[in-house]
């Protein structure tokens, strides 16, 4: 049997700054993540159409998730990557989402440290 396609929008390497993190020293003061998206999506009506309407919109949703990280303050990437997965099932279009959010430097001797969450819309099942 083969595998179904799956078409996806990906937005590589958002870096924004926000308040994150549990200890004060990391709560008085923004700090660097960086946001991978990877939202998938039925791709074939715009690849047809070349029409706007006919896609997700992901320049809106970036737009969202800027505002949303931007003016946050959370404790943990986790919830930070969750309420970006909020917002990218939000949008018309996207079945499912991964969003990984790195915070550089919260580990002395590693480049980065990061989570990935994996949601998809409510009633959407993968075959």
């Amino acid at each position: 049997m083969a595998e179904k396609l799956t078409d996806e929008i990906r937005i590589q390497d958002l870096n924004l700054r926000c308040i994150v993190g549990v200890y004060p020293e990391e709560r008085g003061r923004k700090q660097d993540v960086v946001i991978q998206v990877r939202m998938e999506a039925d791709l074939s009506p715009a690849s047809v159409s070349d029409k706007l309407e006919d896609t997700v919109d992901y320049k809106a949703i970036k737009k969202r998730i800027v505002s949303e990280v931007e003016g946050s303050s959370f404790q943990l990437i986790e919830r930070l990557a969750g309420r970006v997965a909020e917002i990218c099932l939000e949008a018309p279009g996207v079945r499912a989402v991964e969003v990984e959010v790195g915070k550089p430097g919260a580990l002395r001797f590693a480049r980065t440290v990061s989570v990935v969450l994996r949601r998809q819309r409510e009633g959407v099942g993968h075959e």
